[in-house]
C-alpha cells in the first residue's frame, strides 16, 4: 500500500470536526520503524486535546492517538531489521490514529503471538500506567486495601485486575450499572454518585485505605487524601472533573499548582500525595524511562497472554469513524477502552 489514511485534529473542535486525510506512506528515517497499525484507541488524553486542554499537546493540526498495536513493515538506518514482520505495541502520545505510523524503533515492545490486537491495545498506555502507579509509585502489598476512582474506565479496569492478581483488596467507584461487572473482577463497588462517598468508603475500610488512585481533580484529591491510612499514598493521575480552562498554557500552570499542593500535603502528614506522569524522565533520563515502560508493558502483556487479566473493550469502531467513536467515548460512561481498527 502506498497511501495511508489518518485522522487529523485541525483545531479546537467537536468530534465531528475531525478530518480524514489520505497521503503517501512515508519512508522511515534513522532509527525509525514503519508500523502498519492494527489497533489504536481513545483515551481521556485525546478528549482533552480536542478542547486544547492537554498539557504539552502539539500545535494544530496534528494526528491524535496515544498508543498503537501493529506490524513493522520497514525500518530506517540504525534500526534492527529483525523487527520487520514483528507484531509490536508502542506508546506514542500522538500519531496513532493512522493506518501507518512512523515510530522510534526503540519504543517498540514485542507482542506475544495469538493475542487480539484490540485486546492488546486496551493495556498499552493503560497497562503501563496501572502497573507503574500500583507497583512503582504506591508500592502497595498483598493484603492491603486500595480505592480506585473510575474503576470501570480504561485505566481503572486494568488497575483493579493487576491489584487483585497481586492479592490486594480493591474498593472501586463507578456508576451503579457497572457494579456487577466490577464484582466479577473482584472489586467492592461504590456508587460515585453517593453523596456520602467518603463515609461509605470509611465504613468499608475503618482504618483507612493504603492507597487511592484518583483522576478526578483537586476536590476529589482532598477527599481521597483524608481516606488514607497512616503511611498511605494518594496517586493522582489526571484532573478529569476539574479541567475548566481552555488555554493550554493555563493548563500547564494549573498542573504545576496541583503538583505543588500535593507536595505540601505530603510535607505536613504521615501520608504521601504525588502526581503520576506517564512521561516522567523522558527528557532527563530517556533510556531508563524507555526501559521501564518496556519492562512494565511486557509484564502486563504476559498476564494478558496467560489469561490472568482480561481485556476490557468498550466498543470497536473503524478508524474512518473516529468522530463517531469519540462522540461515543465522550458522551457515554463506558466500561473499558474504545478501540479504533484501521
Amino acid at each position: 500500500m502506498t497511501t495511508l489514511t489518518e485522522i487529523v485534529l485541525p483545531e479546537i473542535t467537536e468530534p465531528d470536526g475531525l478530518l480524514v486525510r489520505h497521503r503517501p506512506v512515508p519512508a522511515p528515517g534513522p532509527r525509525e520503524a514503519l508500523v502498519e497499525v492494527l489497533a489504536t484507541g481513545i483515551s481521556f488524553a485525546e478528549q482533552s486535546m480536542l478542547r486544547g486542554r492537554y498539557p504539552g499537546q502539539p500545535a494544530f493540526p496534528f494526528v491524535p492517538g496515544y498508543d498503537l498495536v501493529g506490524v513493522v513493515t520497514a525500518v530506517g538506518p540504525g534500526a534492527d531489521r529483525q523487527l520487520i514482520g514483528r507484531r509490536v505495541a508502542a506508546a506514542t502520545k500522538t500519531g496513532g490514529w493512522t493506518t501507518h505510523a512512523l515510530v522510534d524503533a526503540r519504543d517498540l515492545v514485542p507482542v506475544p503471538d495469538g493475542l487480539d490486537p484490540a485486546a492488546v491495545e486496551t493495556v498499552v498506555v493503560n497497562g503501563i500506567t496501572a502497573w507503574q502507579m500500583l507497583h512503582r509509585e504506591s508500592r502497595v502489598k498483598a493484603g492491603q486495601t486500595i480505592l480506585v476512582h473510575g474503576a470501570s474506565g480504561g485505566v481503572g479496569t486494568t488497575l483493579v485486575q493487576l491489584a487483585r492478581q497481586a492479592g490486594i483488596r480493591v474498593i472501586g467507584t463507578a456508576a451503579a450499572r457497572h457494579h456487577d461487572a466490577l464484582r466479577a473482577l473482584g472489586v467492592e463497588p461504590v456508587d460515585y454518585h453517593d453523596p456520602d462517598l467518603g463515609g461509605t468508603v470509611r465504613r468499608l475500610a475503618p482504618e483507612g485505605v493504603n492507597a487511592v488512585f484518583d483522576h478526578l481533580g483537586v476536590a476529589s484529591f482532598r477527599r481521597s487524601f483524608a481516606l488514607l491510612a497512616p503511611g498511605g499514598t494518594l496517586v493522582a493521575y489526571g484532573t478529569g472533573a476539574g479541567a475548566q480552562l481552555t488555554d493550554t498554557n493555563n493548563q500547564v500552570l494549573a498542573f504545576i499548582a496541583i503538583v505543588g499542593r500535593l507536595a505540601l500535603w505530603s510535607s505536613t502528614s504521615s501520608r504521601r500525595a504525588l502526581f503520576y506522569n506517564f512521561w516522567a524522565g523522558k527528557h532527563a533520563r530517556p533510556g531508563r524511562s524507555r526501559q521501564q515502560r518496556a519492562a512494565d508493558l511486557t509484564a502486563v502483556l504476559a498476564l494478558l497472554a496467560e489469561g490472568t487479566i482480561a481485556a476490557q473493550i468498550a466498543a470497536r469502531f473503524p478508524l474512518a469513524d473516529a468522530a463517531d467513536a469519540m462522540t461515543f467515548a465522550k458522551t457515554q460512561s463506558v466500561r473499558g477502552k474504545v478501540i479504533l481498527e484501521p
